[in-house]
């Protein structure tokens, strides 16, 4: 049978590359996934804000909210992917994310109706007491629907990442999980060369504000890539396309030609064996895995969610103009260089024999050295503001490569049936350091333009962006120390066979 095949009993035909198909697909639907996150943050300062009277602290809030629910739901998401499996369990995440970016549409409709406005004209034109009841109205209502994208978007790293261990050896995942990691640099880079353009296209049309129908484009995307996903993707063993070469290549590390039977019982009991969820925390490898996502999350979603903003703050430029959407082009062509950060622990292993832990260690390090430039973001932006661009654009793909290599950390050290479970716990790291960056730093850059705060010799907005990029750029040092600190070594979780839990 193909599950007993080696790489040395099958050379009868060409091996087949499916499972690059599906790394594609996965490809997709994190630049989906990005996008409909990144329409608010493209469209709440020069659309969104003057219909609804909107603060920065109004945005943080609803950013924040966002990320905690995120975290919450990346806790749980994992545990129901293990449970469900890959292909019920991304349907029901893309399904309730694109559903929850699509409802953001009605929440102008739901505010006029609630505070009996009968356009949103006269919303824009209100003052004092009428706005701020609109303003806190509406974005009750964008909470609603951000809390449905937040419940639906926790899936698809958990989903993503389980999928990768089944598609690709040990050896490949880093480089496998970087691409489809690269899905969020696409997504990311797509983004402000479609949407600002679409919200400014229908509002011009006289359809609603424009912003309305930028949330249905983007969410309706999700749906196409559900269609694709329920043609294309079986378990590999089950895959009419995947042949036995390439079975045999994806399995290589159960399949080793020196290894025994009962080994290779062993290893598939473990593979299959699931750890209870309670216990997960028991181990510090998860505590690894969350630490280093805490640390370093809020700065990838600080810089998804405030750019924009910072743009626009800082130097005056609105989101649909070009140079806007050029620079924020250029940052995330940038961050497309992370595609090579998951080939760095691969080189290093072929190069030292090291194993994959300590391989993945030294090259998240080098990875946490580049985020220290973010220090130099806003001083160099007195000289031109393609500095700030260029050095977030490097600390994004600096960013991104760090990403790759913990997820395919737990697919080194857990087994199978607990990966997207892991991956969840350090999402939910991820999504509290986000919600705490995004709740503060609405509140800071209010304050600071409030009251013209000082420091270290700039004032108001600037000065509260340049602490926040003090903070960005140390986050990566410190939770590399915390994550080698907690496991100094490489030690895989072993499941005795006895302990099945389904």
């Amino acid at each position: 049978m193909a599950n007993s095949a080696t790489i040395a009993d099958v050379k009868t035909q060409r091996m087949t590359n499916f499972r690059w198909v599906i790394c594609a697909l996965l490809f997709l639907a994190t630049a989906v996934n990005y996008m409909d996150r990144q329409v608010l943050s493209l469209t709440w300062k020069d659309f969104i804000a003057p219909e609804f009277h909107w603060t920065d602290t109004d945005y943080g809030n609803i950013t924040a909210v966002f990320s905690i629910v995120y975290a919450i739901a990346n806790l749980f998401a994992g545990r129901f992917i293990d449970w469900m499996g890959t292909k019920k369990g991304y349907l029901w995440a893309i399904f309730i994310w694109s559903a929850g970016a699509c409802l953001h549409a009605l929440c102008g409709w739901a505010t006029e109706h609630t505070l009996g406005f009968e356009s949103a004209s006269q919303m824009v034109s209100a003052s004092g007491a009428v706005a701020s009841t609109i303003a806190i109205t509406s974005v009750y209502y964008f909470i609603a629907a951000r809390i449905i994208l937040a419940v639906g978007e926790g899936g698809n790293f958990p989903a993503a990442v389980k999928v990768t261990a089944e598609y690709f050896p040990k050896k490949d995942r880093a480089y496998s999980t970087s691409i489809f990691n690269a899905g969020s640099t696409i997504g990311a880079l797509a983004a402000p060369l479609s949407i600002p353009p679409l919200a400014r296209y229908f509002q011009n049309l006289g359809i609603g504000n424009g912003w309305e129908m930028a949330f249905m484009v983007i969410g309706a995307l999700g749906f196409i890539w559900m269609g694709l996903w329920m043609f294309y993707y079986k378990k590999p063993a089950e895959n009419p396309r995947v042949n036995a070469e390439e079975l045999a290549y994806i399995e290589q590390d159960n399949n080793t030609p020196e290894e025994s039977a009962q080994k290779k019982a062993e290893v598939e009991d473990s593979d299959t064996a699931v750890i209870p969820f309670l216990k997960c925390f028991m181990y510090p490898q998860t505590w690894a895995v969350f630490f280093g996502k805490f640390m370093t999350d809020g700065v990838w979603w600080f810089f998804l969610f405030w750019i924009p903003a910072y743009i626009s703050d800082v130097y005056g430029f609105a989101s649909d103009s070009g140079t806007a959407q050029l620079l924020i082009f250029v940052l995330y062509a940038l961050t497309m260089l992370s595609i090579y950060g998951g080939k760095l622990p691969t080189i290093i292993m072929d190069r030292t024999g090291r194993n994959p832990y300590s391989a993945r260690m030294r090259a998240m390090f080098i990875f946490a050295l580049f985020p220290l430039l973010a220090l130099l973001a806003q001083p160099l932006g007195e000289y031109s503001y393609w500095w700030p661009i260029i050095i977030i654009g490097i600390a994004g793909a600096a960013h991104q490569s760090w990403s790759a290599n913990i997820y395919s950390v737990v697919g080194d050290m857990f087994p199978k049936s607990t990966i997207a479970t892991i991956i969840g716990i350090g999402a939910m790291g991820g999504g509290i350091s986000s919600f705490l960056i995004n709740f503060f730093s609405g509140r800071l850059f209010d304050y600071a333009a409030a009251t013209n705060m000082h420091f270290l010799g700039f004032e108001g907005k600037p000065a509260g962006y340049f602490i926040i990029f003090c903070i960005c750029g140390v986050a990566y040092l410190i939770g590399w120390i915390i994550m080698k600190a907690l496991v100094p070594r490489y030690k895989v979780i072993e499941v005795a066979n006895g302990q099945r839990h389904k």
